[in-house]
């Protein structure tokens, strides 16, 4: 088995919610870090799910700051990370591993 830290997703965040990663077939992944960062003057909220969990809910974003989160969370195959936003303006950053 090959562990490979990696960044899992760097990216913008819609207003609508989609899924921003797919862990790949024969593969499981372990999310360790998750940071939104706002990148206007207003405040916005960001929501980040594993499948259909809520893992950060409408956390609120400081103008022009960040919000950081550590965890460890096991995705299988198949399994999804998915966000949405308040507002445009939020950049999503998720560090983990996989491995397969």
């Amino acid at each position: 088995m090959a562990n490979t830290v990696k960044k899992l997703f760097r990216g913008n965040v819609g207003t609508s919610a989609a899924d921003v990663y797919t862990v790949p077939s024969a593969t499981v992944a372990v999310i360790t870090n998750i940071v939104l960062t706002n990148t206007t003057s207003n405040v916005l909220t960001g929501t980040v799910k594993l499948g259909t969990h809520d893992v950060l809910s409408s956390v609120t974003v400081p103008a022009n700051g960040i919000f950081a989160f550590d965890l460890k969370q096991v995705l299988e195959a198949s399994d999804t990370l998915n966000a949405v936003a308040s507002g445009a303006g939020i950049k999503l950053h998720v560090s983990g591993m996989e491995i397969n």
